[in-house]
This record gives C-alpha cells, structure tokens and sequence, in this order.
C-alpha cells in the first residue's frame, strides 16, 4: 500500500478529527443535559472528554492494540447512562446520588477491566463471546445507536415531529456520503466524511443560521462533577456488568478491524489494550465522563474512506487533545450542527450494521442456532422500545439493568449459548 504524501496525510488526519469531535461532542452534552448541569459545567465536560478523548486514542494507537481506530465514550455505557437518567425518578435516586454511584462503578470496572486483561481474561471472553453472540452484540449495539442518530438528523425533539427542513438536508448528507464512499473514486472516496462533514456545515449555516457553541470556558478536570461518591448495590451491579461486556466490545472491535489488515493481534497487544481501555474508565469516573472504549464505526469509516494507515489517526488524535487545551476552538467545533454530525454517523452505523449482517452469513442456520439468535435480539429490541419507567414495578437493585436492551439481549445470549449443549456453532 502506498504511503500518503504529507498535504493527503495531513487532510486524513482532519478528517479523522471531524470524525472525533461529532462522536464525542454529542455525549457529554446528552449526558450534561440529562444531570441538569449549567452551560459552564457542560462547557468544562466537554473540553475534558476532548482532551481525555484524544490521549486515550493516541495511547491505544502507539502502546495498545496499535490500531487506527477511536477510543470513544463506549455506546453501551452511554445508552446506560442516559436510561438510567430518565428511570432515576422511578427507582427513588437524586441525580446526585445516581452520578456518584456510576462514579465509584466506573472506578471499580476501570480496575477490574485492567486486572483482568492482564491476567488473561481475553481467551475466557473469547470462548463466551463466540460468533452468535458477537452477532447479537453488533446488530443491538448498532441499532441502539442508529435510534439516536436516526431521531438527531431529522430533528426530531423529545415526544415531537421530524423537522422537515432539517430532515431533508440530513437526507443529502447521508445520500451524498453513501455515493462518494460507495462510488466515488480516489480522493473523493478516501475523503468522503469530511467532504459530507464540511458541506452539510456549510448547507446548515446557509439555511439555518449556525448554532451557539457551548461557551464559557469550563473548568478542565473537575473531580466528580456528577456527584460526590455514592454507593447503590443495584447501580454498581450494573455498572459492572456493563464493564464485562465493554470489555467484550473491545473484543469485537479488534476482531474485526484486524481482518481489514490480514493479520492477527497477539495476547500482549489485547493486554495493553485492556489496560488503556480500563485506564480511561478511571478517567471518566473521576472527571464525569462515560467511559471509553474502542469505537466499531471506527471500521466503518476506514471502509467508508480506505485510508488505512495509522499516521492520519495519530495526528487527528494529538489535534483532538489540543482543541479542549483551547478553550475557543473547542467552543467553535463544539457550534458543529448536531443533525449535521448525527447524518454522517448514520453513513458509519449503516457500515457496522454491514457488519453484523456479513457475521450473520458465516453462522449455520438449523432451527437451534436460529433460537438462539432471534429470542436474544428480539428480547433486546423490544426492551429498547419501551419507556424507561415500564420497569418501575421491578426491585430496585434490578431496574438498572433490566431497562438496558442491549445488556439484557448480550446477557441473554452468552447464557443461552453457555447453557446450549449443542455446539455446532464455530467458538
């Protein structure tokens, strides 16, 4: 594969910032809002979950696994999160009390994910997380997230319509995104983001106007912003679970992604992995963040622009520290529409779907593994489709997980696969 040239290498690299800043923007705002915090609190986030951002990526790209691929606020812990905001009335918690229980949870599963990746934890995953699982996880973990973006590129307010202006542009981002990374050649394809990121910017402003930035500077590292330390068994459970099976989405990410380069990563690489990863989820108990973990689309946008060297990453990754090092330029990416960001993350939610569906064609389909595959997914879905306070009815030491789709549905297919005696399924 020929070596970028610097002017190719140094637009890849802003490229994959443009890629950073609307992944990760979006959830400490989402999440910000859901506590009720003040715009300079939010402002203060969000530099931190950009600076944190950028160096837990740069450190997995040179010392983890040494892939090109973001280490982003991981959609399980942030689909956690944002239902555990919205159930927190029924099961009687303050906001206060529910950001310090998800403190200390992070804090404990930041620990127990590097012990274990060290001890070698990988090969027990491996064994659980076998092709029908992996499967289910991608198909939920897609699904769960194309919702978001889904409702956020149309405009669609909470309980409200589609904003048929704002819809319609949102429509020809991901339209035009599709065609260039699809059948565009050469630059325009490698370039396809940034030229959907840029021009759907562009088109907003045209027709919108631009949208306020978050301003007001913040303070950078602010220790438990969500709350002070607080214990809640149901809480912490949850928040445990949802480590052990982050930990198997850094797992998939590697599996996957290590295909497109032909090769294998060996068991010091998912080590170091594991450590870096559970390194960041430390970070983000103490400073407020949603924890991190290796980004899937991160495969659907190298597909989607066929840059595959790690060089670009790197920079994009060192850029991405700086902005929330600046307090104006995090507030001018941090103005980048929502709906414009959410249309191209859509374009690479649609490619890691690609993914689950390419999995779903190597696995055998007796009835057997056919039950095994659609009473997890299904289970999953409807519990996703459900209001958050459907399980108020529950104990409140289960309500945490039992309102999570995803965790429910992966939970759900690890046990059925364990308790299948009839492996004709590749582990």
């Amino acid at each position: 594969m020929p070596r970028l040239s610097a002017p190719k290498l140094s637009l890849a690299g802003i490229q994959w910032l443009f890629f950073m800043v609307v992944n990760t923007v979006v959830v400490p705002l989402s999440v910000s809002q859901a506590f009720g915090l003040t715009d300079v609190a939010t402002a203060g986030i969000i530099r931190t979950s950009f600076v944190v951002t950028g160096l837990v990526s740069l450190a997995q790209a040179l010392f983890g696994h040494r892939y090109p691929m973001l280490e982003g606020h991981g959609g399980i812990w942030w689909g956690l999160v944002l239902s555990l905001c919205a159930s927190a009335p029924a099961m009687g918690v303050t906001y206060a009390e529910l950001g310090g229980s998800l403190a200390l949870g992070m804090l404990l599963a930041g620990v127990v994910t590097a012990v274990l990746g060290a001890v070698g934890f990988t090969g027990l995953l491996q064994r659980i997380f076998n092709p029908v699982v992996l499967t289910v996880y991608l198909f939920l973990l897609s699904v769960q997230l194309i919702f978001i973006f889904f409702k956020g590129m149309l405009g669609i307010a909470e309980g409200g319509a589609v904003n048929i202006p704002v819809g319609v542009l949102s429509l020809v981002i991901v339209a035009a995104v599709l065609l260039m990374c699809t059948a565009g050649k050469g630059s325009i394809a490698n370039f396809s983001v940034l030229i959907g990121m840029l021009g759907g910017w562009i088109g907003y402003v045209l027709f919108f106007g631009n949208e306020s930035p978050v301003t007001g500077g913040g303070s950078l590292f602010r220790l438990f912003p969500l709350g002070g330390v607080h214990v809640h068994a149901g809480i912490l459970i949850t928040a445990f679970a949802a480590g052990l099976i982050n930990m198997a989405n850094s797992l998939v990410a590697i599996s996957t992604v290590e295909k497109l380069y032909r090769e294998r990563t060996g068991k010091l690489r998912f080590t170091a992995s594991y450590f870096v990863t559970g390194a960041g989820t430390v970070a983000a108990g103490l400073f407020g963040l949603v924890p991190f973990g290796p980004y899937s689309s991160s495969i659907g946008f190298l597909q989607s622009t066929k840059i595959y060297e790690r060089g670009p990453f790197v920079l994009g990754s060192v850029l991405f520290a700086v902005l929330g090092l600046v307090p104006a330029l995090g507030g001018f990416f941090s103005g980048l529409p929502e709906t414009v960001g959410d249309a191209v993350l859509f374009v690479a939610y649609v490619q890691l779907f690609g993914t689950a569906v390419r999995n779903l064609r190597s696995l055998p389909f007796e009835s057997m593994s056919l039950y095994r595959l659609t009473i997890p997914l299904l289970v999953g879905l409807s519990i996703l489709n459900v209001p958050a306070d459907t399980f108020s009815g529950f104990p409140v030491l289960l309500q945490p997980l039992i309102s999570n789709g995803l965790l429910v549905g992966v939970l759900l297919s690890a046990l059925m696969e364990f308790g299948s005696r009839k492996k004709k399924l590749p582990l």
